[in-house]
């Protein structure tokens, strides 16, 4: 990764691995990858091609994804290398590779609310019948490792607790259309499990809180952080579709990709982590005035505006007020070391040169 030494990602990069991590369990290994264009996921995938380039691991990188032309739009000259195998598939069949597989990485989801509402049967698919297929080959292949990227949506409306721990598990209503995802994670937790209880198969589960990056599709994501960031790359008024008052845990990727590998050589077999830096744990509002103020050469003002009808952002609001608690992962050795400022101030950075 030559000459990407002087960039955000790869920085963050070099960051994530000076961290207390044992990368040696990955070196001469095979890594399945799903959903490596994701925002979360690229970064996986460019840690691991920094270990080949960088370290000399030798890690044979399987990457399964939709489109073959996201991926080389995002990993560009690094997608062709050698060590990388990329196979186009939706994980709606059973998934046949051959030879050996020693750890699988099952990122493959679309966790937007945009597509909630839209294509609802697509966004469960993946994380039911794609983490179903991707068990029954660790299991064939006995894999040394199986980590699977939930989401803090399981927890359902939590009440009484000032903390959400990965024990608190709340309700979920399955007729409502946002739980095509929730209740999907749900159910693919549940497969990772029984599949560990039944056949042995080492899993282990990420339930990602709100997480951003450089990775982030400004354009296209709706979200509210991305598109108040693609309102301060353009020095553009931010518009609050919501009162504003909705509080949200914000994690910068570092940190993020950090307690990720974290977990996947630390953490216990058949254990859940919340990955998210509660010390981040702001208002909407506030998010909105802080980014803001990272464009001092711009006159950008914080307005208010209700969602359209026809937007179909199928917005989350059962946690509500509490906060996800990070003590679990914290005994792993995990800290965060970005707050919003630095963290998305890294953002904005990257996108002024990249767009």
């Amino acid at each position: 990764m030559q000459e990407k030494k002087d960039s955000i990602i790869f920085q963050d990069i070099e960051e994530i691995y000076n961290r207390n991590i044992d990368w040696e369990q990955f070196r001469e290994s095979t890594v399945l990858i799903t959903g490596p264009n994701g925002m979360l996921a690229s970064y996986v995938m460019y840690m691991l091609i920094y270990l080949n380039e960088e370290k000399g691991m030798d890690i044979s990188i399987i990457a399964m994804a939709r489109s073959e032309e996201r991926f080389t739009d995002r990993f560009g000259e690094y997608g062709g290398r050698d060590y990388i195998t990329l196979i186009t598939d939706s994980l709606l069949e059973p998934v046949c590779i051959d030879g050996k597989i020693d750890y699988i990485i099952h990122a493959a989801s679309l966790a937007s609310p945009q597509y909630y509402e839209v294509c609802p049967v697509d966004v469960l698919s993946p994380n039911v019948i794609g983490t179903y297929h991707l068990l029954n080959l660790a299991v064939k292949k006995n894999i040394k490792g199986f980590l699977l990227f939930s989401t803090g949506d399981v927890y359902g409306v939590v009440n009484d607790t000032d903390y959400v721990t990965e024990q608190d598990l709340g309700i979920t209503d399955p007729l409502d259309i946002h739980s095509c995802y929730s209740e999907s994670k749900r159910m693919a937790e549940t497969l990772c499990k029984s599949f560990m209880h039944q056949y042995g198969v080492p899993v282990k589960i990420l339930r990602i809180w709100h997480t951003y990056a450089p990775t982030m599709d400004v354009s296209k994501d709706p979200r509210v952080f991305a598109s108040f960031m693609k309102n301060i790359l353009y020095g553009q008024d931010i518009e609050i579709k919501s009162d504003g008052s909705g509080k949200r845990t914000f994690c910068y990727i570092a940190d993020a990709v950090a307690g990720l590998f974290i977990v996947f050589t630390r953490g216990e077999w058949g254990e859940a982590y919340n990955i998210c830096n509660t010390d981040q744990f702001v208002t909407i509002r506030d998010l909105a005035v802080t980014l803001a103020a990272l464009r001092q050469d711009a006159d950008i003002r914080v307005t208010w505006k209700r969602r359209p009808a026809d937007e179909h952002y199928t917005e989350n609001t059962a946690i509500g007020q509490i906060a996800p608690s990070n003590e679990k992962l914290k005994k792993l050795g995990w800290d965060a070391r970005y707050d919003i400022v630095t963290g998305f101030g890294r953002v904005l950075s990257h996108l002024k040169i990249n767009g």
